[in-house]
C-alpha cells in the first residue's frame, strides 16, 4: 500500500510539474527562440534567404526536440518519466546545476540532502526530547499556572516555522547582532575543524529553534494529554496501592503504553516539517533540500523537482515503515505478524 501511494503521489507531481504538458510547451517556445537567435547571428547563415532560414530553423528545432523527446506525447513521456523516478535515474537537469558543475540531477539532491537532514533531525531530536519531559512535569502538575500557559500557547502551533523565524532573524540576527542572519558557516567557511563546528552550531540555532516553537507548543499540550488520560487507567491506582516510587509509576505505568500514540503523533508531526522545510530554507538561505525546490520552481526546472519529491516520498514512506517495528519495541503487546503489518 506503501508503494501505490508513493507511485500515484510521485505521477501526479511529474503532471504537476510538467503542467499537464504546458511545461513542454514553454520548452519548445524556448528552443526555438534559441536556435533563431542564433542562426541568426552566425555568419555563416548571412547570405541565405528568409525562406531557407526559415526551413534551418526548423530542422534545427526539430532534431533538439527529438533529442530532448519533446516530439513524443506527453502521456507516453509522463509514464517513462514515472519508471526512472521509482527506479531513481533522475537524469539531467535544465538549468541548474552543483557546485562541482554537474547538471546530473542524482549529484545536485545528494549535495543538498545532508544539511536538510542535519537540520531536520537536529530539531526532531530537541523537538521529542523536549516533549517527553516538559509532557510529564504538566502531567504531574496538572491546573498550575505552567500548564495553563501551554494551553492558552496551544493555539501558537497553528503557525509555521518560517513565520517564527522572520521574528527570530530580526531579533537574534537584526537587533541583537548575536547569530547570523542565515547560511549554513561564515563565508569563507573556516578551515579549523573546531572553528567549522562552532560556526555550524551558530548558524543552525535560530532554524532549528523556529521549527520547535512551531510545534513544541501544541505537542507538548497533545502528549500531557495522553499522559494524563493513561494515568487515570486503572492499572496505575493499582501501583499507586501497592506503594511502587513514583518515577517506577510513570516510567512503566504511564510513559511505556503511551508511547505508540505519541510516535504516532511525532510522525505526522515530521511530515509537516519535512513539508514546510521549503519556505523554512528559504528563509534562513540554508542550503537544503527546501531551497532547492525553491529554485527548481522559480526556473521551471522539472527534473529538480520531480527528483526532490521523489526523495521526498521515499523518506516519508520509509517513516511510516519502520512506525510497525518502533511499537513491536516499545509495547511488548504489539508483534509484527505475517499478516503485512503489527497485531496486538
Amino acid at each position: 500500500m506503501l508503494l501505490i501511494t508513493v507511485v500515484i503521489g510521485i505521477y501526479l507531481t511529474i503532471l504537476i510539474a510538467n503542467m499537464g504538458g504546458y511545461v513542454d510547451e514553454i520548452r519548445k517556445g524556448s528552443i526555438r527562440e534559441s536556435i533563431s537567435i542564433s542562426v541568426t547571428l552566425n555568419k555563416a547563415y548571412q547570405n541565405l534567404t528568409v525562406d531557407q532560414r526559415r526551413t534551418l530553423i526548423s530542422d534545427l528545432v526539430a532534431i533538439e526536440e527529438g533529442r530532448l523527446g519533446l516530439d513524443q506525447p506527453f502521456a507516453i513521456r509522463s509514464v517513462r518519466f514515472l519508471k526512472d523516478a521509482l527506479t531513481l535515474n533522475l537524469g539531467r537537469a535544465e538549468y541548474l546545476t552543483s557546485d562541482s558543475g554537474s547538471k546530473l540531477v542524482r549529484l545536485i539532491i545528494l549535495e543538498r540532502l545532508p544539511p536538510t537532514l542535519l537540520l531536520m533531525g537536529a530539531a526532531q531530536l530537541i523537538l521529542f526530547v523536549v516533549s517527553i519531559f516538559a509532557a510529564l512535569a504538566l502531567s504531574r502538575s496538572y491546573g498550575s499556572w505552567a500548564d495553563r500557559l501551554v494551553i492558552a500557547l496551544a493555539p501558537t502551533g497553528a503557525a509555521p516555522g518560517w513565520f517564527y523565524g522572520l521574528f527570530l532573524i530580526l531579533i537574534f540576527a537584526g537587533l541583537l547582532r548575536l547569530l547570523p542572519f542565515g547560511g549554513m558557516v561564515d563565508a569563507p567557511p573556516p578551515s579549523d575543524p573546531t572553528a567549522y563546528a562552532i560556526s555550524l552550531i551558530r548558524h543552525l540555532i535560530l532554524p532549528v529553534l523556529a521549527l520547535v516553537l512551531s510545534s513544541g507548543v501544541l505537542t507538548i499540550y497533545n502528549w500531557r494529554t495522553f499522559f494524563l488520560i493513561y494515568s487515570s487507567e486503572d492499572y496505575v491506582d493499582m501501583a499507586k496501592a501497592k506503594g511502587l516510587p513514583d518515577r517506577v509509576i510513570e516510567s512503566r505505568y504511564i510513559l511505556r503504553p503511551t508511547l505508540p500514540t505519541i510516535i504516532t503523533n511525532f510522525a505526522l508531526i515530521l511530515i509537516s516539517l519535512w513539508t514546510g522545510a521549503i519556505i523554512l530554507e528559504t528563509v534562513f538561505n540554508w542550503p537544503g533540500l527546501g531551497r532547492l525546490n525553491f529554485r527548481a520552481i522559480n526556473l521551471y526546472d522539472t527534473p529538480v523537482i520531480v527528483g526532490i519529491a521523489i526523495i521526498y516520498a521515499y523518506l516519508l514512506a520509509i517513516t511510516v515503515f519502520l512506525l510497525d517495528f518502533v511499537y513491536a519495541l516499545v509495547d511488548p503487546r504489539v508483534k509484527v505478524g505475517g499478516n503485512g503489518g503489527a497485531q496486538r
